[in-house]
């Protein structure tokens, strides 16, 4: 039986992968990154003393997913040396720290998803020794095909417009949220239309795969919309109009996150803003993990019936990644289901 069995984002969780932060640095030679940044810094690496500590605060992650009898695996990072190239560009790396947003988990299958950034291109070699293994289990494993990531895929001219142009598919997993059948895609700098026809016509009549144009301009959807447990979500304030929502999610209880507490570990420039406090991992229905510092967001989910188990990860801004960020959950219990009428 495939090691890979995945429906949503709340059944309780068996199997996740961790990411590693081992080598990350801002990379030299990304368009894309940089104009999603919208920040001039030159590249660098981040400071030995910020992965060690992350990596610390990784570990204590683990430890309370291993109280739980979650099985974790983690990537093997690879050092790479100066720029690698393609027929199109050079860049340097960037890191193996959030597996969520080069790997797609649905049903028994992983897709190496077609990301924005060049920096990224080979990193999902870093998983290659965890993907065979699925695969010798049963996994589809299969890969989007590569994009070009040309110049003019990139708008940086027009701020009213995406970063992103609809030229070939490109969009990062952590784009996607699932929810049994229906399966949420999120139009943005980090996604395009090409992106969502290319997973609907991978996942078949199976599942449909609804775009979400109005939600959230930049990156990712988990620091905007969180499907909590059948019948629950959550919103970010800031960037949701409730109204803009995808119609079948209109039909659950809407609660909205309260203001995010923000707190700082060091004086390196964040990559995320305040908001990635809301960055949860669904441990089960009534189990999440959150940032310990968000003490109202606890709050609120404690009254809506949701148990914490709270961690710390001191960096998450500066390298851009919380706790749903940096692991990919890649088999949980229960079945494929539909939740919406």
């Amino acid at each position: 039986m495939s090691l890979v069995r995945v429906h949503n984002e709340w059944d309780p969780i068996e199997e996740i992968i961790v990411g590693n932060p081992l080598y990350a640095g801002i990379p030299d030679g990304d368009l894309g990154l940089a104009l999603t940044r919208k920040s001039g810094k030159k590249p660098f690496k981040f400071p030995d003393q910020l992965i060690e500590e992350t990596e610390e605060d990784i570990q204590n992650i683990i430890g309370e997913l291993e109280k739980l009898n979650i099985k974790v695996r983690r990537p093997s990072p690879i050092k790479f040396k100066g720029k690698f190239k393609t027929m199109d560009w050079e860049s340097e790396q960037f890191f193996s720290y959030c597996p969520r947003d080069v790997l797609l988990a649905i049903g028994d299958m992983v897709i190496e998803s077609p990301g924005v950034f060049r920096s990224r291109y080979f990193e999902t070699n870093t998983y290659k020794d965890i993907l065979i293994d699925y695969m010798k289990s049963g996994t589809r494993w299969i890969s989007a095909p590569k994009p070009r990531l040309l110049d003019e895929i990139y708008n940086a001219s027009d701020p009213n417009q995406p970063i992103l142009r609809d030229l070939e598919p490109v969009f990062d997993a952590a784009n996607v949220l699932r929810a049994g059948r229906d399966i949420f895609y999120l139009i943005s700098d980090s996604g395009n239309y090409m992106g969502c026809q290319w997973l609907q016509s991978i996942l078949g009549k199976e599942y449909t795969v609804t775009p979400c144009p109005n939600l959230y301009k930049s990156v990712h959807i988990d620091t905007t919309l969180v499907l909590l447990r059948p019948g629950l979500a959550l919103i970010n304030p800031s960037w949701v109009d409730p109204k803009n929502l995808p119609e079948k999610i209109k039909q659950w209880d809407i609660i909205t996150a309260p203001e995010m507490i923000e707190v700082n570990y060091s004086d390196v420039e964040t990559m995320s803003s305040v908001w990635l406090g809301m960055n949860m991992l669904m441990l089960s229905p009534n189990l999440a993990m959150v940032d310990q510092n968000q003490i109202h967001l606890i709050k609120l989910l404690e009254k809506n019936g949701i148990d914490v188990v709270p961690v710390l990860l001191r960096h998450g801004r500066v390298l851009g990644g919380g706790p749903h960020c940096i692991t990919l959950d890649v088999r949980r219990k229960g079945t494929l289901e539909n939740y919406f009428s």
